[in-house]
């Protein structure tokens, strides 16, 4: 399953702490950011996570996450 999110992580140092929470959470998951995107993308590819589990951990650290529709061409 891949899920894409809007975020307002700006700066790389918080991207980066937010993909190692993440990982130890769902470990073997593809977790990056594109933070060059106006969004702020985040980008997660694994088996085992939920939308709302994705939004809840980046809110604890203090940040909005929005999923957005993924559009297959």
């Amino acid at each position: 399953m891949i899920k894409v999110f809007r975020t307002d992580v700006e700066h790389l140092q918080e991207a980066e702490r937010i993909i190692r929470l993440l990982s130890r959470i769902y470990p073997g998951s593809k977790i990056n950011f594109d933070l060059e995107d106006e969004d702020n993308i985040l980008r997660i590819e694994g088996a085992f996570f939920t939308t709302q589990d994705i939004v809840c951990c980046v809110g604890k650290s203090g940040y909005t996450c929005v999923e957005l529709p993924i559009v297959w061409s």
